[in-house]
């Protein structure tokens, strides 16, 4: 363990997230049920196919009258086809019989079309002539003013692939089946440790010199907000048993460590030496080709992740974001179809320093489109993370985005 210095080697993003892939499989091997109401921010372990056609049965989107679309070609307001009504349709009922040539059938929302209908009739293009008189004034195409038996889901369809996030439009397709009880990933259990000998607890009064500690809240509130189950460990100084008899309790209780150094140099090879003596592999990254970020270690002891995340607010949430959360919402495994909005740049931004990186901005509605403008001050300032509503992605080898050209963004969420 440890002394392989190729391993060693700052890694662009996408290598340090392969080096670790081979370790994290076995997370999203695990499962658990629970009940649909609890779902929400969850991960599906498997494929969902639908059992059931959504709506089992033809029904209505207007309030009106089912009728047969033929019975109403030519219909208009100066000559008005008539028909002939039978009743209505209670809602939560299947009409007994079929409708015969020249009939119609009173119908709600959401009610079911009796045999023989194939449209429906709005209820502003009827006139009432008295008994079970009724006049069309805007003929109906068949189809019309309907749903069709399958039209939101057929049998057998796969309806939500394995590691979908759930939001509340997942919860309800999933009631619409039946499916009160779902499988689903345990949550990642995440441990945070702030570490270095100038940091101090929040309800602390620093000294010269000391900083209360910012980075145990904000990864605290990331974790959280990926869904994990997170908890922060407290504040340890630079002193290497200390650090050690706390990791080991750290790795012991949870899935992923996330250690935020102080700025110094001293925490991170602490850190560093502790990930590759406290178990296998050990230390896989030192450094990442990312601004800001570029500080960052990790590596997997015993199949748990830890990552030693930078010192700088602004830079440990970037880091944060680009490589730990994709593991707890499982886009690393099921990157999101869903494209990114895209916005100007309102200047230029230059890159070319063989890193990738994240730029934080501001979005300005302007008409239509949104306006990027990026929010210049050091990662070490919190405060340029809350002015933040965005972050824009600069990949390596690119010099930079010109001002004007549209642009993806990531909302900080």
């Amino acid at each position: 363990m440890g002394n392989n210095s190729e391993l060693f080697k700052v890694k662009t993003l996408a290598e340090a997230i392969y080096s670790l892939k081979p370790y994290v499989q076995i997370f999203y091997q695990r499962a658990e049920t629970i009940a649909l109401e609890d779902s929400l921010g969850r991960i599906l372990t498997q494929d969902i196919p639908a059992t059931c056609a959504i709506p089992h049965f033809r029904k209505s989107t207007m309030d009106g009258m089912a009728v047969r679309a033929l019975d109403t070609f030519g219909a208009s307001e100066s000559m008005p086809a008539l028909v002939q009504c039978y009743g209505e349709v209670r809602m939560g009922e299947a009409p007994k019989e079929a409708l015969k040539p020249g009939t119609g059938i009173l119908i709600p929302t959401g009610g079911m079309l009796p045999e023989g209908a194939d449209a429906v009739v709005m209820v502003e293009h009827l006139e009432h002539f008295g008994e079970e008189l009724y006049g069309v004034t805007k003929a109906v195409a068949p189809g019309e003013n309907l749903i069709e038996i399958g039209e939101d889901v057929t049998v057998g369809e796969v309806i939500l692939t394995q590691f979908t996030r759930i939001r509340a439009q997942e919860m309800g397709l999933l009631a619409s089946l039946g499916q009160v009880n779902v499988s689903v990933l345990p949550r990642f259990r995440v441990g945070i440790l702030s570490t270095g000998d100038e940091i101090i607890s929040p309800d602390k009064e620093p000294l010269p010199g000391q900083s209360r500690d910012i980075n145990g809240y904000t990864l605290l509130g990331q974790a959280l907000a990926s869904g994990a189950e997170a908890h922060h460990y407290g504040i340890v100084k630079d002193d290497l048993e200390e650090l050690r008899t706390m990791l080991t309790k750290m790795l012991k209780e949870n899935d992923i460590v996330l250690l935020s150094g102080g700025s110094s140099v001293g925490t991170r090879d602490l850190s560093a030496q502790l990930i590759d003596e406290l178990g296998d592999p050990g230390l896989l990254f030192h450094g990442l080709a990312l601004k800001p970020g570029k500080p960052t270690i990790g590596g997997v002891v015993d199949g748990k992740l830890i990552f030693g995340l930078p010192g700088h607010p602004a830079s440990a949430m970037v880091v944060f974001d680009a490589i730990v959360r994709p593991w707890l919402d499982g886009s690393v495994l099921c990157p999101q179809a869903n494209p990114l909005p895209k916005g100007k740049m309102t200047q230029n931004l230059y890159s070319g320093s063989g890193r990738e990186e994240f730029v934080r901005i501001r979005l300005i509605p302007n008409g239509e489109e949104w306006l990027l403008e990026p929010i210049r001050g050091k990662s070490g300032l919190i405060r340029t993370m809350v002015l933040a509503d965005a972050v824009v992605h600069i990949p390596l080898d690119t010099e930079g985005i010109e001002a004007g050209k549209e642009n993806p963004f990531s909302l900080l969420r």
